[in-house]
């Protein structure tokens, strides 16, 4: 038997042992061989009792537990141990048994989680392998998400560039007949774009094929001619700057596009989308310089395009378009007789391109698109042949995301040869002149600012009230360096004028209201009628008084 150890310094008891007993092996000895006398005394009283007579008005004592013990550790029986391969069948036992349906249900389960799986590896590889092609840094990097560069305006900006080199008959290929320019706002959810005239003469900064001038969509091949992902990239941000100089525009991205990937992004996204034809013709727009795909003869031709045997025809309105016929529609402009529709030529063209790839992104962003895995598939197999950038990997996620929070109605067009005044000819150059860029850049400012009185472009005019010759257009030449648009600068009529009278006529122009009130120490705008008569499209007349040192 082993020793049991002491608690505290005392002795455990030993079995049998009674209270007040000796605790040593001799007394035990004595004690044994002595007779079972169960009489229990009580140190000379007189009430004597006998071992296990019930005491009333007595709790129990330490040798009733003793007793009640012994009897538990004789009549115990000591548990079995179970084996483990017991424990496991009593295990299965209690669970509950599965029925065929079940199992099926699992077994399905498991199949298909592990089609996904390897679906969404196959796509994830396909990613990485394409990824390198496309963007710049550690594919990897996908996985994070950066803010997009920004210019002063808080807008990141892209220049988008088509040129038909995949088309190995297609003369001058390697030209951008496709600029584009696509300004993002991330902070107010907005964008806006315009096309750049592919004949505008521009002046390059070296020797091309042209010479030291031509037109601006020889650029792109003429600053090198290697094939190198380092030469592509060289190319990329050169044409940025020349065209950022050219617009006023600070041009943080560049993309490279053929035509081809029109074709396979729309077959990517399932195959179609529709856009909205608006000609100035009211039969629509018609080319007939792709009727060679409806057939070899006049026949072929009315039986493959009906109802007029033309690959390219289309009412105005909302149409339908497949795979093959977005990309022709991308390239028509009308240069091969009989046509209707293209009157402005490559402006149409243009156009018609911004509409097509306005309803690409809606069908990229629509719901079920982005997350079916084929077509995710499809879409980075479209890119990966077709498009060079250098947007960075971990720019991806950002992009994809302000993309989709911009709405539809919140993408605007900036139109260089539209409205009263048009910035630009009819032959794609300014209408100021050859190389005269300051009413573009205006107009560009003017749609991109971020500072209202740049953006608003409200109609100012300054009325000098102080008698002093001249101090009216001191302070005209003040706002106009400041951005306000002052139109006129002239004299009050007499009266007295206090320091600066503010009077806005009409609504809105409510960022040029704050603007001038904070100006001029939080002046009030008045909303009554100016003491002189002005043209109508003025929105603020600005009295100058009492001259203060």
């Amino acid at each position: 038997m082993k020793n049991r150890h002491s608690i505290d310094g005392f002795i455990p008891r030993q079995p049998g042992d009674q209270l007040g007993g000796l605790q040593n092996a001799e007394t035990r000895t004595v004690l044994k061989d002595m007779p079972e006398n169960k009489v229990l005394h009580n140190d000379g009283g007189e009430t004597v009792r006998m071992l296990g007579e019930e005491q009333s008005g007595r709790g129990l004592g330490r040798s009733d537990i003793d007793e009640s013990l012994r009897d538990i550790d004789e009549n115990a029986q000591p548990a079995k141990k179970l084996s483990r391969k017991q424990r496991r069948q009593m295990a299965n036992q209690l669970k509950r048994p599965r029925s065929l349906t079940n199992r099926i249900i699992r077994w399905s389960i498991s199949i298909l989680l592990i089609i996904i799986l390897a679906a969404g590896g196959y796509s994830a590889y396909r990613f990485i392998v394409v990824g390198n092609n496309i963007f710049q840094g550690n594919i990897f990097d996908v996985f994070s998400s950066e803010p997009l560069k920004q210019d002063s305006n808080g807008r990141s900006n892209f220049l988008i560039l088509g040129t038909s080199e995949d088309d190995p008959g297609h003369q001058g290929a390697d030209l951008t007949d496709s600029i584009l320019v696509l300004s993002v706002d991330q902070k107010n959810k907005n964008s806006y774009m315009f096309s750049v005239p592919r004949d505008m003469e521009v002046k390059y900064d070296r020797p091309c094929v042209p010479g030291y001038s031509g037109k601006i969509n020889a650029f792109f091949s003429c600053v090198n001619i290697e094939e190198t992902k380092e030469a592509e990239q060289d190319r990329l941000a050169k044409t940025q700057k020349l065209i950022g100089d050219i617009f006023g525009i600070d041009i943080q991205y560049g993309i490279h596009v053929n035509y081809t990937v029109m074709r396979d992004v729309v077959n990517a996204i399932g195959g179609n989308i529709t856009v909205t034809i608006e000609s100035r013709d009211p039969n629509g727009q018609m080319d007939s310089n792709f009727d060679w795909k409806c057939g070899g003869n006049y026949y072929e031709r009315f039986k493959n395009c009906p109802p007029n045997g033309h690959f390219i025809d289309y009412p105005n309105g909302l149409i339908t378009l497949d795979a093959e016929h977005a990309l022709y529609l991308a390239q028509a402009r009308g240069d091969i007789s009989p046509t209707y529709g293209f009157e402005k030529s490559n402006f149409d063209r243009e156009k018609n391109q911004q509409k097509i790839l306005v309803a690409i992104r809606d069908k990229a962003m629509s719901s079920g698109t982005l997350t079916n895995l084929g077509a995710i598939s499809r879409l980075i197999d479209a890119l990966g042949d077709n498009l060079r950038t250098n947007i960075k990997t971990n720019e991806i996620r950002t992009l994809i995301q302000v993309a989709g929070e911009i709405k539809s109605d919140d993408i605007h067009d900036i139109s260089l040869i539209d409205g009263d005044n048009p910035v630009m000819n009819g032959t794609g150059n300014p209408s100021a002149g050859k190389y005269e860029y300051d009413d573009i850049r205006a107009l560009i400012k003017k749609n991109l600012s971020s500072n209202p009185i740049i953006s608003e472009a409200a109609p100012v005019v300054v009325l000098n009230g102080s008698g002093q010759s001249g101090f009216g257009q001191t302070k005209a030449d003040e706002l106009a360096g400041l951005g306000y648009n002052v139109v006129l600068v002239s004299n009050a009529p007499d009266g007295n004028y206090g320091k600066v009278e503010i009077y806005q006529i009409g609504g809105g122009n409510t960022g040029t209201a704050d603007k001038l009130s904070a100006m001029y120490g939080g002046v009030v705008i008045k909303k009554s009628t100016p003491p002189t008569t002005v043209n109508g499209d003025v929105r603020f007349v600005i009295i100058f008084g009492v001259v203060t040192e």
